[in-house]
């Protein structure tokens, strides 16, 4: 049997797929499930986590999308509403349309933390909310306090700067290159969503990106500049966890040894590691002195010079590659599940030495590093052996099939931006 078909251990096989029987409230009530956002990679992962072990799913998305396309999604539904507040009212009005009460909440961007955050609250009368309220979240989701915070526990990170004019960036003491990044990633304009960042080789261009980056999320005072750390994937580490009052419960600890874009992308080809005490340590202190509650992922790049550790960001909600933990014993969506049920989460610490390839983003991550000569083909070919492959699981095909269009169109869009 291949490893890519190993997903979560032993389980009870029914239909061909893996199931263990649906976790019911007292008394044999309805089972108890998680409303899952989006309908990403990130979400597929959750989707297949849960539904694996018999949690009903529901995903806010399409049924066209990757995690709505998987079949442990038992219904896909569009998240109604113009603001936050008449999404709010959408969701409360499904859970006691639909009886959903009990169910977990799972965000997968920064947007949707940010609005259970919010409104907590109201949210968790009918919900249990995976991700932590405001006053906790808002240290993960706006990058200054992140790194306001990082300053205050002595924890190094990247030379930044706020701008909040041409005239700021002009007068810079900036030594390059240096990148642009989104403060938060709420807004849905070309320079927010992105998921690394623009990179300026020398002022001019800095300059020249800068003013496209202030048009495009409207003037806003949401824009970072640093300093860039060199090297690539081989250098980008990952101390992913899941606290309660931010006392780690599970671990897992990965170095993101390939990225698309291959700088500052997403992840994809990953491999979790041995523990390093100073990412671990670094990590720890941040999410205690929050009292964090839920999955976090904290990025940490090392200074090829220095020999440092620096952090990067802290996601407060799962990862894009959390699905390559449950292959290292730690089974993050469903443990999240269980603490927002009540139930008791033993500590564990994720083995190291599991691989995780997103498949088609890899090879083109892949193609760009045999174009710099840093990486080469047999070696690339040997970083497979092993692998398991995010998206192609016998259980769950369809996601697979439908991630092939989007692949297509962004090939597309690439070459049509040259």
């Amino acid at each position: 049997m291949p490893m890519w078909w190993r997903p979560y251990g032993r389980c009870r096989e029914i239909n061909g797929g893996r199931r263990i029987e649906e976790p019911m409230k007292a008394g044999g009530a309805k089972p108890v499930g998680a409303l899952v956002f989006g309908g990403s990679y990130t979400g597929l992962g959750i989707v297949r986590s849960l539904g694996r072990r018999g949690v009903p799913v529901w995903v806010l998305g399409s049924r066209f999308s990757l995690a709505g396309a998987s079949r442990y999604a038992k219904r896909s539904i569009a998240l109604e509403g113009a603001d936050e507040s008449e999404q709010v009212a959408f969701l409360i009005g499904l859970a006691e349309q639909h009886g959903l009460s009990g169910w977990a909440l799972f965000p997968d961007s920064d947007k949707s933390v940010a609005m259970i955050a919010r409104h907590w609250d109201a949210l968790s009368e009918h919900y249990r909310p995976t991700s932590p309220r405001w006053d906790i979240a808002k240290w993960a989701i706006d990058k200054h306090l992140t790194y306001e915070l990082a300053e205050r526990l002595e924890i190094d990170y990247p030379r930044t700067f706020y701008p909040v004019s041409a005239v700021d960036v002009e007068g810079m003491n900036a030594t390059f290159p240096m990148v642009l990044k989104p403060l938060i990633h709420e807004g849905t304009d070309r320079f927010s969503v992105i998921s690394g960042a623009w990179r300026a080789d020398d002022r001019q261009e800095l300059l020249s990106l800068y003013n496209d980056a202030n048009e495009a999320v409207g003037n806003e005072p949401v824009i970072a500049i640093q300093e860039m750390i060199p090297g690539g994937g081989e250098t980008q580490f990952s101390f992913a966890t899941l606290c309660r009052d931010g006392h780690v419960l599970a671990c897992v600890l990965a170095r993101r040894k390939r990225l698309l874009p291959v700088d500052f992308g997403a992840s994809t080809y990953v491999e979790t590691i041995d523990e390093i005490p100073e990412i671990e340590s670094a990590a720890r202190r941040w999410l205690e002195s929050v009292k964090f509650t839920g999955l976090a992922e904290v990025d940490f790049k090392l200074h090829p010079q220095t020999g440092g550790y620096k952090m990067l960001d802290v996601n407060a909600r799962a990862w894009g590659w959390h699905a390559c933990c449950a292959y290292a014993g730690v089974d993050f969506p469903y443990l999240m599940w269980k603490l927002a049920q009540g139930e008791p989460v033993e500590p564990v610490r994720g083995r190291a030495g599991v691989r995780w390839v997103r498949t088609p983003y890899d090879l083109m991550s892949a193609v760009q590093l045999l174009r710099r000569g840093t990486l080469s083909a047999g070696s690339y070919l040997e970083s497979l052996r092993g692998a398991h492959h995010e998206m192609y699981a016998l259980d769950d095909p369809l996601p697979a099939i439908v991630e092939v269009p989007l692949l297509f169109r962004l090939i597309w869009n690439k070459l049509r931006g040259r």
